[in-house]
């Protein structure tokens, strides 16, 4: 019988539309300790069975059909609200502040740096972060 106290990684859900970026994004956080699922667009997340069990959302902003942001309203308006973090490989100050105005946890220009992307995944799922980033 699995011990109650040992508890199960929390899911960490990407959607982005490139797959290189996918892939490697995959690999970076299942090293960091997670279980991860990814997706090429916020329709196949939203028709996935992971949508219920998924921690914390990493999603592109700038994909085709619905954006990264749109995904996250679309999840506020539906009340499953999840810590989202956006990634962009175009990043905008007035989109940062708006985004981070509606309720995202990070806002963050690709290539990313792996210790922000560690940080941002920490506040997410409610761990005490150790410096500043954003």
């Amino acid at each position: 019988m699995p011990d109650p106290a040992i508890s199960k990684p929390a899911l960490i859900s990407i959607v982005d539309d490139d797959q290189l970026f996918r892939d490697s994004m995959r690999r970076l956080i299942t090293l960091l300790g997670y279980n991860v699922e990814a997706f090429p667009s916020a329709a196949d997340f939203l028709a996935s069975r992971v949508l219920a069990e998924t921690a914390c959302l990493v999603a592109d902003i700038h994909m085709p059909g619905m954006t990264g942001i749109e995904l996250y309203r679309h999840l506020v308006k539906l009340r499953c609200a999840l810590p989202t973090i956006l990634v962009t490989a175009y990043p905008d100050e007035a989109a940062k502040k708006q985004a981070m105005k509606d309720g995202v946890v990070c806002y963050l220009g690709k290539p990313m740096d792996d210790g922000e992307l560690e940080h941002c995944l920490s506040l997410a799922l409610g761990a005490k972060p150790l410096g500043e980033y954003s």
